[in-house]
């Protein structure tokens, strides 16, 4: 099995619930080991229109699938939970973005691996050293080294639970 990130994001209906229960499709899911779950953190939305704060975490996983079907799956886990893409960067209901699949590299437009903004983004960088603070981001170097701030990402008391 292959280690595999995955950042969860939700700001409609009930985010927290949309988030416990990506976990739990993700764990009950052939090929698909959830290893662990960060915190939750409220994040601020980043672009798009005028939107909710996020919900978000990190999943770190193990998996037999390979990167593309490993994004099947997750699109479907997505529509499960009333995913719409009309809106580039708009509310939702539930996103799964796959970060990294042990370490690969692909410009393949449809999975760009590692996410080709993940250094970039709070509510990725932040939940993740949580969990795996020595982890490594493919051209970017060391989570815990990446200039990612916290500013407008907020831990919460509440974490995922990984059955």
């Amino acid at each position: 099995m292959r280690p595999a990130i995955l950042a969860l994001g939700a700001n409609l209906g009930d985010p927290a619930a949309a988030l416990q229960g990506a976990v739990d499709a993700l764990a009950g899911s052939e090929g698909i080991r959830v290893i662990t779950a960060s915190s939750v953190y409220l994040t601020d939305p980043v672009g798009g229109p005028e939107q909710g704060v996020y919900s978000n975490a990190v999943v770190r996983i193990e998996t037999d699938l390979t990167p593309e079907q490993l994004l099947a799956r997750v699109q479907v886990i997505e529509l499960e939970f009333g995913r719409v893409r009309d809106v580039r960067w708009g509310p939702r209901t539930l996103d799964i973005d796959v970060i990294d699949v042990d370490g690969q590299v692909s410009d393949d437009p449809v999975l760009t691996l590692p996410h080709p903004r993940a250094h970039e983004r709070g509510f990725v960088i932040v939940p993740w050293r949580e969990i795996e603070p020595d982890a490594t981001l493919v051209g970017h170097g060391r989570i815990s080294d990446l200039p990612v701030g916290r500013t407008g990402v907020r831990r919460t008391n509440e974490r995922l639970v990984v059955a």
